[in-house]
């Protein structure tokens, strides 16, 4: 008689559990989309034609441009000397300077402001354009998430997928993971962008001056906030494309949403605009925050001022706003897929 060699069972995996292999496999997929290299190739070119256009707007001034300047700050300055001696003369008697101020000279004004060509100036530029490299890279991650998982649901390969991998949450745990992982890239990818852009144009047509102390550790702190905007850009555009399983219908959603509806609560309910998804954007990697002025509602001081009401985001609250509402649309997502028919 032969004896009958049980096999150990297999050690139950979680139901989330994502295999290395499946990891790699949606890497690949990833990297293969067409479109998505478009986009890339896109954005590449326009870092190109940025560099251009910034070599040729920044420069050192002329003679010409400076005298310009300066007759610039006269007429100014004469302007304002009319205005105040107008507002003298209907002033009530010993009540002049309070009612008009004090007088404008031109030694107010720097000439360098009013200069058409003037060089680069990293100190002023170097938060600025890491968040406008910030939100362009967000803007192309929500189109990047949106366009994959969408293409997935056109092609129907979320199907085909499940007949290799049975367990749905681990199809979307793994197209979640590698998601996240390539916008963090993307967004330090184009936060490296900006620093090549700042550094070719300090070099070519910028200031030598001396950076203040504290600056680096101040830029990368923005920097970082933008590369988390990335990620959290991505998977908002992920998780709207997997709800309505259909590209165009969420990018549809994402223009009437940020051309409309943001905009008509601007006008109808200010206050309600610290709750605005753009608001909290802006607010996550501006320094110190984003603090929004209500015009609409304000209250009089007992010196007769118009105190206006304000709304102060920071961005650790902002950051929470964001991570809620991506965390949201995924979770609202991904349940969909684990209980309704995908066929």
């Amino acid at each position: 008689m032969s004896a009958v060699v049980e096999q150990p069972p297999a050690p139950a995996r979680d139901e989330g559990y994502v295999h290395p292999s499946l990891l790699r496999a949606e890497f690949h997929r990833f990297r293969s989309r067409r479109f998505i290299q478009v986009l890339l190739a896109a954005a590449l070119v326009g870092w190109l034609a940025a560099v251009v256009i910034g070599l040729f707007q920044f420069g050192e001034p002329d003679e010409g441009d400076l005298a310009a300047a300066r007759a610039e700050i006269a007429q100014m300055v004469e302007q304002q000397e009319v205005w105040r001696q107008q507002c003298l003369d209907d002033a009530p008697p010993g009540e002049e300077e309070s009612f008009c101020g004090p007088e404008i000279t031109a030694a107010e004004f720097r000439t360098e402001d009013f200069v058409g060509t003037a060089p680069f100036d990293l100190e002023q530029s170097a938060s600025g354009g890491a968040m406008g490299f910030g939100a362009a890279a967000a803007a192309l991650a929500f189109l990047i998430g949106a366009t994959w998982i969408g293409a997935e649901w056109s092609s129907r390969s979320v199907v085909a997928l499940l007949f290799w991998v049975p367990r749905r949450m681990q199809v979307m745990g793994a197209k979640v993971t590698v998601l996240a992982v390539a916008a963090a890239a993307l967004g330090v990818a184009a936060q490296l962008g900006w620093l090549a852009m700042a550094w070719i144009l300090r070099i070519a047509v910028g200031t030598d001056d001396p950076l203040p102390s504290g600056f680096w550790g101040d830029l990368l702190a923005t920097q970082g906030r933008c590369v988390l905007l990335v990620v959290f850009a991505a998977l908002a555009g992920f998780g709207l494309a997997n709800l309505i399983r259909n590209t165009g219908a969420a990018l549809g959603v994402g223009f009437v949403y940020f051309a409309i509806v943001e905009n008509a609560v601007r006008v109808m309910r200010p206050e309600w605009q610290p709750a605005l998804l753009t608001n909290n954007a802006a607010a996550l990697v501006a320094p110190g925050g984003l603090r929004i002025v209500d015009y609409e509602n304000f209250t009089v001081d007992a010196d007769g001022n118009q105190v206006f009401e304000e709304f102060v985001i920071g961005n650790l609250q902002a950051g929470i706003v964001l991570g809620v509402v991506a965390a949201v649309v995924i979770g609202l997502g991904v349940l969909l897929f684990q209980r309704r028919d995908v066929h």
